[in-house]
């Protein structure tokens, strides 16, 4: 008898299995935005046979009305209903919820596009059985977000302020750091807008490791500079910004990428990156140049002007050498990584 109740319970396992493992696959929704408050709605339904399919059902906000009769078909083992909907005033703000799935052992995902091109998803379950829409953010609200991402990848890139910081200490005068500065920005502008566009594309790792080098090389400029040799880089600044400033736009690409745009505002987007870079790499140089000012006028109390001088000339080479140190300790680390992954990919 035990022996039969065991055959029994196998076999009821077995039979079960089908059902079970078309119910783990996950359903799908898909809200596409055609218009001013109308949508076109496909659901994909994980169904076994051509008559058994799981028991969950959309539920729309208040409001919602169908323009066009609903069309359903079993594809692939999956019931696919697609219909056109309306709600006055859109969905933005409101819960969509997928009724039964609380029951089942699946999981729903949805993705969401707006009239702009934005895209939201989310992954619905069991525990987690609604969301709601999100409104596409405006073009203040994508201004506003990206000028703080620029300050804060500027403030927070160490290598492109210890470019920055090599510039100003080789110029001194704010009257060329600043056309010096504006130079590197425009640089880099054209270089970051090609790049995140697509228009231009350079793998991460070489470009990290020449942004290294070319603080190395700045850092040298210093030296010659103060020892009496200047060169191009001392008499023309912003030609050597420019070019450099090309290199950084790059950089600020890839770290652009880890972001994303927004697909219904890249320009403003952009735009405001841009100028928060710009806003935090002339804050930086403020705070150089009137750390540098009050230094120097506390050197003055007590010394006398050429010894002063003197002493901003040392100064000058001891912070060239530190530079230039963690430049070629860069160069090395990014370097040495880069071919650690090109060997691990060979």
């Amino acid at each position: 008898m035990n022996c039969f109740r065991l055959i029994f319970a196998v076999l009821a396992v077995l039979l079960a299995q089908p059902a079970l493992s078309d119910e783990l696959r996950p359903g799908y929704l898909e809200l596409r935005q055609t218009g001013a408050g109308s949508y076109h709605l496909l659901f994909k339904i994980p169904a076994r046979g051509e008559e058994v399919r799981l028991a969950i059902y959309v539920r729309l906000p208040d409001g919602t009305q169908d323009t066009s009769l609903p069309r359903a078909s079993l594809s692939d083992g999956a019931y696919v209903e697609r219909r056109a909907i309306r709600r006055d005033g859109g969905l933005a703000g409101q819960a969509v919820s997928i009724e039964g799935l609380s029951a089942t052992s699946t999981d729903v995902l949805v993705r969401i596009e707006s009239l702009e091109g934005a895209i939201q998803t989310e992954r619905l379950s069991p525990t987690k059985t609604s969301f709601v829409v999100q409104a596409v953010p405006g073009s203040g609200e994508v201004a506003a977000t990206y000028l703080r991402l620029g300050v804060e990848h500027i403030l927070f890139g160490f290598d492109h302020l210890l470019f920055v910081l090599a510039l100003v200490i080789l110029v001194r005068d704010w009257r060329r750091v600043a056309i010096t500065v504006t130079a590197f920005t425009i640089a880099h502008s054209i270089t970051l807008a090609a790049a995140t566009l697509g228009f231009v594309k350079v793998p991460g790792p070489p470009m990290e490791a020449t942004i290294a080098l070319s603080i190395m090389l700045v850092a040298v400029e210093i030296l010659n500079a103060r020892r009496g040799k200047p060169s191009l880089s001392a008499r023309l600044p912003w030609l050597v910004a420019f070019s450099f400033g090309l290199l950084h736009g790059f950089g600020f690409a890839g770290a652009l990428a880890e972001v994303g745009l927004p697909h219904h505002a890249i320009p403003i987007a952009l735009l405001f990156f841009n100028l928060g870079v710009e806003i935090g790499q002339l804050a930086f140089v403020a705070a150089v140049l009137l750390s540098g000012n009050l230094l120097r006028t506390a050197m003055e109390f007590r010394h006398r002007p050429a010894l002063v001088q003197l002493t901003a000339n040392q100064l000058d080479i001891v912070a060239a050498y530190a530079i230039g140190a963690v430049a070629a300790f860069w160069l090395i680390e990014r370097t040495s990584a880069f071919f650690v992954l090109a060997a691990i990919a060979a």
